[in-house]
């Protein structure tokens, strides 16, 4: 046990640190690119740039106001405003006008949001649409019946409780400070429109099948009166396809394949095909692909893609950025991130406490970047001393069942709308994410952060994907359950522990280093702390090895903390800026 390392970590930095600007080289572009690739259509109407916005105090006053650039939080940089924090009793209100020059006959128009933090009520010409809770998930309105020919007005009211309800908040916090970053709140992922048919389809569900050759396709429709076709441009693909009713509102089209690559990180195929119902048509693209669980020749069991064993070497990546907190400013800053890291030899990233723009995701398919992908966190305020300190040096206190009352009161989940929130937000989640074909582990719990019932918690999970592994806690509270045994070790010994389940190590070394003006705060947080790039990156190597060993002993997975500097956490494999990179 590293003692000393980890009393430092446990000591917070101090909150009255001197602050710097700090900003990316990635030029802003409005966001303008589609922003669900999966399901793409030709009808795109993108609603990305400068609104109008105001500030709601708790008396009723406004507190600020001005035009606001979305879909940047008003306490990002990239917005424009004051960088207001909306605080739990504010509301924040937005206003976009826009022309609409033609209504098309015989069509629907949808309106999207990629993500509002936290909760969202929607009016479009004065009309109430609907609210929708969760800050990291995507929701839509079918706005044909208040749409008008001219001027069309679009509002947005959003509260953020941040901790005090039991909504999904990742590392967000009003007083940031060591491992717990700058809160945002409000639109932060793009806002766009699309025209459809009177019949169309509203979802799509696709699973692929190496083990017999062929893809399947569960699509929800508005109308069941239309029939489907699939098309590809690699005529050699499709062998033949059949089409089955499921219920009144579901299709089931098994396509047959003929020849046809895996995926895998060295070569990540990706099969594009035209989907039509009716008049609807959209592209889309799957990859052949497996991920699951199996022993190897020595009977240890194993994480596998395409029933191989394959070391699962990976990096935490949260998605922060300087000038605008969750939202990546550009394309190319999301491909810089992975690029960097496939470039370090790593295969896979743990997307930690949050959800990306749909893009991030396309951009790990095609680059061939494993993701495992966090529940997003959320419950009310936790107690840290005892989910986190003490269980980072107290193992056994690790194993503690979280049905007992006091641990829920620890983790933020003792109320019943908190529950209720967590199952709401998991299954908007993995309905949203399901179709990526990255997506190699789902993680529903991160060291008792909102965690409850993790084995019932399971059990729900499973109900929306048992195409790929999940881990059920990651770090310490285990529950016997899940398909890995996984755990967090900063200060101890690296060892593998071998048993029924894939054992990972699904966090490690921290290893930190301030780098000059590179830096928002005259802070340092970290677990293990350095001056010098060459002794930073001498220990790295002795760990890299260390973790090579242990891949021979048994070590199915293992995550490397972290791909950048956020803030006051200085333990980047490049710094907050993407301009230095600290390691090779």
């Amino acid at each position: 046990m590293y003692w000393k390392e980890m009393l430092s970590a446990i000591a917070k930095p101090d909150k009255n640190a001197t602050r710097y600007e700090l900003s990316t080289d990635f030029k802003y572009t409005g966001l303008q690119e589609y922003p669900r690739p999966l399901m793409q259509r030709k009808s795109y109407i993108n609603l990305n740039g400068q609104w109008d916005y105001r500030i709601i105090d708790g008396k009723g006053q406004v507190a600020c106001s001005g035009p606001i650039e979305v879909p940047f939080s008003p306490e990002a940089k990239l917005s424009g405003t004051e960088r207001h924090i909306l605080l739990p009793e504010e509301t924040l209100e937005y206003t976009k006008v826009f022309n609409i020059d033609r209504i098309k006959n015989n069509k629907h128009l949808l309106l999207h949001f990629g993500a509002v933090d936290q909760v969202a009520q929607v009016f479009f010409n004065g009309i109430n649409l609907g609210i929708h809770e969760g800050g990291y998930t995507s929701f839509s309105f079918d706005i044909t019946d208040y749409v008008i020919e001219g001027d069309n007005e679009l509002k947005v009211k959003v509260r953020d409780y941040t901790d005090k309800v039991g909504y999904a908040r990742g590392k967000q916090s009003i007083e940031p400070c060591g491992m717990w970053y700058s809160a945002q709140s409000g639109i932060w992922q793009t806002v766009w429109m699309e025209w459809v048919p009177d019949v169309y389809v509203t979802k799509m569900l696709i699973t692929p099948d190496i083990d017999n050759d062929r893809v399947t396709l569960e699509l929800k429709v508005s109308e069941m009166r239309g029939q489907v076709r699939i098309e590809s441009s690699n005529s050699d693909l499709i062998k033949d396809f059949s089409v089955e009713n499921m219920q009144d509102d579901k299709l089931h089209v098994v396509i047959n394949l003929n020849e046809y690559k895996l995926w895998t990180p060295d070569d990540p195929q990706l099969y594009f095909i035209n989907v039509e119902y009716g008049k609807d048509s959209f592209s889309t693209y799957f990859a052949m692909r497996h991920f699951g669980v199996e022993k190897d020749e020595n009977a240890i069991p194993r994480l596998t893609l395409n029933h191989k064993s394959l070391f699962m070497n990976g990096v935490l990546d949260q998605g922060y950025y300087p000038e605008s907190l969750m939202t990546p400013p550009s394309d190319d800053a999301m491909i810089y991130d992975i690029e960097m890291i496939k470039n370090l030899g790593f295969n896979m990233i743990r997307k930690h406490c949050k959800v990306e723009p749909m893009r991030w995701y396309f951009h790990c398919d095609r680059l061939g970047m494993i993701v495992w992908q966090d529940i997003v966190n959320g419950g009310t305020k936790y107690d840290m001393n005892m989910i986190c300190n003490i269980p980072t040096v107290v193992r056994p206190f690790g194993n503690t069942k979280d049905k007992n009352r006091l641990f829920l009161r620890f983790t933020g989940r003792n109320t019943e709308k908190s529950k209720e929130v967590w199952h709401k937000e998991c299954k908007e989640i993995m309905e949203q994410l399901r179709n990526v074909p990255s997506l190699g582990q789902w993680c529903l719990f991160n060291e008792g952060w909102g965690q409850f019932d993790a084995n019932d918690c399971l059990k729900f999970a499973l109900k929306f994907d048992n195409t790929r592994p999940i881990d059920a806690a990651s770090g310490w509270f285990h529950e016997g359950c899940g398909d890995v045994f996984s755990e967090h070790k900063y200060f101890e010994e690296l060892k593998v522990k071998l048993g029924q389940r894939p054992y990972v190590i699904s966090e490690y070394g921290g290893f930190s280093l301030k780098v000059g003006n590179h830096v928002t705060r005259d802070a340092v947080y970290g677990y293990k702390k350095y001056t010098h790039q060459k002794d930073l990156q001498d220990a790295y190597n002795e760990l890299m090895k260390k973790i090579k060993s242990l891949e021979i002993e048994g070590l199915a997975g293992a995550v490397f903390t972290q791909a950048t500097d956020i803030e006051d956490e200085v333990n980047g494999l490049v710094t907050y800026d993407r301009k230095v990179q600290k390691l090779y």
